[in-house]
């Protein structure tokens, strides 16, 4: 940026810029004025506050804006002060000044009262307050430290358009100063060049915020021509310098900064405060620069400043362990000691999270031993241990806790274990770290060892955790040693431990996994007695297994027993109790339990409903699956697409065609849109129905909704063409579904073939015969489209036309057809 066309006018009320916020409190208060603030301070601290005192209507008269800022000055907290300054303003015969204004500003401001301070923004233009340059500049100040950027802006313009104030030098200092706050740089240069314009001299309290607004920006470039400038004009101080370089550290630009930092010294004798330098180590550690940080540590020591300060300390032990440099860590956390600075646990944290390899613990611990007390041990012992899992080496995690506890089995004691033993800081770990490493061994499927660490640690006068045991008793159903849960479970009661709804469902997961009924209800009691409820899920699989077993009334009366034992039955394992009657005692005795379940008090949902509908549309008896869907559509149970689907594939296949159409009809009405399986099953019935063109017309509508035909669908189509007597227009779709490599099956040729004779296209019929030959579709004998084959075969024997290519791969024994050789 260039700066040479500067104007020479320099303003009569300007005066030095400085970055503090300061009240004027000199103004001198008469005694009875002093008295009359201190009183009004006394009323508004006083609880309860009431506005309508007597004594405050008494004093309000005697208000002016010198008490009115003597007492907001006087409050503690901002909003006291805001409720008197409300109440003031509201009185008669009194006016508020710029003074009062700003003592107001100053004080929402270094409270971040931002809503308040818009508000007093109106109030101050309302008023039409005149105001002197210095006392608009220091309202301005107060907007922009609060982060009012566009207010600060939308004030200084009003007031000069208003005419309640003539702008000087410091006036624009103050609202660079809040523009450049802004994370742009545009509206500081605006306001700059209209300085330029009205002929003021630019000075170093210019350019300062100038600088900060580029910072703010990123925008490195600009930031150092103004830098630049102000080194040429003698403007630098450590202000200055200090905006640079922390924008440096902040842009990443760790080499510059730091070399900004030697030349400032070198060169011009300019020195960072403590509180810059402990800034730039911590942001230098956060850019990964830890070898600058440690420089910079040097140079404050160099030059006198105290850098026995434990923050600084933990930054750089903390960087030092972040690039894993354990020595030089280690190095550091004695040069500490010997400083006199005392480690804290934040600076052990970081050295024994770190290094969680056992050789890296064991030097650590070498230097820190003396230093840490019982919470780091359990630190350092997390660390090792989680360490130790997170390496798949749970082994050794075992073997370190044995050694704890003094097990003579493990001879090989660990480094760590035996400097903690010449302290006297070798104590058990606890509950966490424990609960770890046994959830480690039961995850690497070494269950014994767990419950082996288990005992030694309850014989070691430890309390196990529920965690612990639900850890251990997980992993025993898991490996379906059910017996060995329930053991553990008495164990786990004399311990005082009680089991939770977790640790109870996982043994019933395993009793219902090994279909142990008596073994799954011993254990609802014990879930009653502690006010448990079971997991359906398991509930349901026991219910599954035995009916998959064969013992679909045993899951009956298991159900029973669920209730007897005071637990309401779930409608997901009593549907899957029907399902398994359906399947094994037949369709009836399913929807006879269903009735019993509604008169006990169940509401059937959506499955229960859709399982016996189907099974009934099965068994051909679709009217009674269509009460069924009405009574559950008059309940408000929505029917699911597969239930749909059900329906309309029983009416096809009973032949009511027209009920078909009318429940998909049905099916639109309700917002369910119909799948592959429910245009399959009406392409099927309206071919079966001699309804041909109907069937085309629902394929195309099928593919115009992005519904792909499945190769079922295309053999319903294909097959009931060929039945309808269109093998010309089957023989299109068949085409079409070799295109999608979909294979046909036997059916699927020999309908074609069969379709082809009926109409007499005997060579059209033997092109797909001999199709179906070369591809090795043809049936075996126990297929039951073996011997329409067979006829088929027999048809082109006879057929001059086509009998030698067939007597030609009999004789050669290529053709797998005896029965026709017999007959030719």
């Amino acid at each position: 940026m260039a700066f040479s066309r500067i104007a020479l006018l320099h303003h009569q009320f300007s005066r030095p810029f400085t970055t503090k916020q300061q009240v004027d409190n000199t103004r001198f208060l008469p005694p009875h004025q002093s008295k009359l603030a201190q009183t009004l301070i006394t009323i508004f601290t006083r609880q309860p506050f009431t506005p309508n005192d007597p004594e405050l209507l008494r004093l309000a008269p005697e208000l002016n804006t010198k008490v009115v800022e003597t007492v907001l000055n006087g409050f503690k907290r901002w909003g006291l002060a805001y409720l008197f300054f409300n109440w003031a303003s509201k009185q008669g015969g009194y006016r508020n000044d710029m003074y009062a204004y700003n003592a107001m500003a100053s004080i929402l401001s270094r409270a971040r009262q931002n809503a308040s301070l818009k508000a007093l923004v109106g109030e101050v233009l309302s008023s039409r307050c005149l105001m002197s340059p210095g006392g608009l500049g220091f309202f301005i100040r107060c907007l922009g430290n609060a982060g009012l950027v566009e207010e600060a802006s939308f004030v200084f313009d009003r007031v000069r358009e208003m005419g309640l104030c003539v702008p000087n030098v410091y006036t624009y200092n103050c609202l660079l100063e809040a523009v450049s706050k802004s994370s742009s740089s545009s509206m500081v240069v605006m306001r700059l060049e209209e300085m330029r314009r009205c002929g003021f001299r630019f000075d170093k309290f210019t350019l300062t915020p100038v600088l900060q607004a580029y910072c703010n920006a990123g925008e490195c470039e600009r930031a150092l021509s103004v830098f630049n400038e102000m080194l040429g004009r003698g403007w630098l101080d450590e202000h200055v310098s200090t905006v640079l370089v922390v924008s440096f550290c902040k842009w990443g630009q760790v080499d510059k900064a730091f070399e900004l930092i030697e030349m400032l010294e070198e060169r011009h004798n300019i020195r960072l405060s403590y509180k810059t330098y402990c800034v730039l180590i911590h942001g230098f550690v956060k850019e990964s620069r830890v070898d600058k940080g440690l420089q910079l540590f040097e140079k404050m020591r160099g030059m006198g400043m105290n850098g026995d300060d434990i923050a600084l300390y933990d930054v750089l032990i903390g960087g030092l362990c972040k690039d894993k440099d354990i020595e030089m860590a280690l190095s550091l956390y004695l040069e500490m000691k010997r400083s006199g600075v005392l480690p804290d646990r934040g600076v052990l944290g970081k050295l024994i999270r770190s290094f969680p390899e056992e050789s890296e613990l064991s030097r650590i611990t070498e230097v820190i031993v003396g230093d840490i007390d019982t919470k780091s041990v359990m630190l350092l012992y997390k660390t090792l241990l989680e360490g130790f899992i997170r390496n798949d080496l749970v082994h050794d995690a075992y073997s370190f806790i044995q050694n704890l506890m003094g097990n003579d089995e493990f001879d090989c004691e660990s480094e760590i274990i035996q400097l903690l033993k010449d302290h006297n800081k070798a104590i058990l770990p606890d509950l966490d770290s424990l609960s770890c490493v046994i959830d480690g061994l039961v995850k690497a499927n070494k269950l014994d060892k767990a419950v082996s660490l288990l005992h030694n640690i309850v014989q070691n006068g430890v309390s196990p955790s529920l965690l612990i045991y639900n850890n251990i008793i997980e992993g025993m159903c898991k490996e379906e040693r059910s017996e060995e849960s329930l053991k553990l479970l008495g164990e786990m009661k004399e311990s005082g431990v009680e089991p939770s709804q977790f640790t109870l469902n996982c043994i019933y997961g395993c009793l219902a996994e090994q279909c142990d009924v008596a073994g799954a209800l011993g254990l609802l009691k014990n879930m009653r007695f502690y006010g448990f409820e079971p997991w359906i899920k398991h509930s349901t699989l026991l219910v599954k297994k035995l009916c998959e077993n064969g013992r679909a009334v045993d899951a009956c009366k298991y159900l029973d027993a669920v209730a007897g034992e005071g637990f309401f039955g779930h409608m997901v394992a009593y549907t899957a109790a029907i399902d398994g009657l359906i399947k094994n005692e037949g369709v009836n005795k399913g929807l006879e339990l269903f009735r019993d379940i509604c008169a006990s008090g169940h509401s059937p949902d959506v499955i229960a409903y859709h399982v016996l509908i189907k099974a009934l549309c099965k068994t051909c008896q679709t009217n009674e699956a269509d009460k069924l869907f009405n009574e559950m559509v008059s309940k408000g149970l929505k029917p699911s697409v597969a239930t749909y689907n059900s329906m309309i594939d029983g009416w096809c296949k009973e032949g009511e065609i027209d009920r078909a159409m009318s429940c998909i009809a049905r099916m639109f009405e309700d917002e369910k849109d119909p799948d592959v399986i429910t245009y399959t099953s009406l392409i099927h019935g309206l071919c079966a129905s001699g309804r041909p063109n109907e069937a085309i017309s629902r394929w195309n509508e099928m593919k115009g909704k992005d519904c792909c035909p499945n190769i079922i669908t295309f053999m319903a189509l294909i097959q009931g063409l060929c039945k309808c007597g269109l093998s010309s227009e089957a023989l299109v779709y068949f085409r079409e579904m070799e295109e999608k490599e979909m294979e046909p099956d036997s059916a699927v040729y020999l309908s074609l073939v069969s379709s082809f004779l009926s109409s007499g296209n005997i060579s059209a019929g033997f092109g797909i015969f001999r199709e179906m030959f070369h591809k090795e579709r043809f049936p075996v004998s126990v297929d039951k489209n073996y011997m329409l084959a067979v006829d088929a075969a027999d048809k082109f024997v006879k057929d001059y036309r086509t009998s030698c290519y067939l007597t030609c791969l009999i004789k050669d024994g290529s053709f797998p057809i005896l029965a026709v050789a017999s007959r030719k």
